[in-house]
């Protein structure tokens, strides 16, 4: 009955966190949307170009969690297929590897 339990408490936090990450996404392609705007000052041309450029990161992070999400992958490592830890999770929910493989993943 435990197992139950555990298995709907992580139902419901999977099925929040792409709540989470979807309205993430969706406010990232707003923030994207202002940015790509062009105000005409070629003097923050650079700034909006680095600006643009996390931001799409960002959506392409999100997007590909609520892919693992869909799948049944989310939480397990790319490298490894070793659980991610929650805690872990809680802080960077678009990780695709456990710590020991991000050390290896980043050189």
């Amino acid at each position: 009955m435990s197992t139950d339990i555990q298995g709907t408490s992580d139902r419901r936090w999977l099925a929040d966190l792409r709540v989470t990450l979807t309205d993430e996404h969706a406010a990232q392609t707003a923030r994207l949307t202002e940015l790509t705007a062009d105000t005409g000052d070629p003097g923050e041309a650079h700034t909006r170009g680095a600006l643009i450029a996390a931001t799409r990161l960002s959506q392409d992070r999100i997007a590909a969690a609520l892919r693992r999400i869909a799948d049944g992958r989310y939480g397990t490592c790319d490298t490894c297929g070793a659980q991610i830890p929650p805690e872990r999770l809680e802080v960077v929910p678009h990780a695709r590897f456990c710590v020991p493989c991000q050390r290896k993943h980043d050189g």
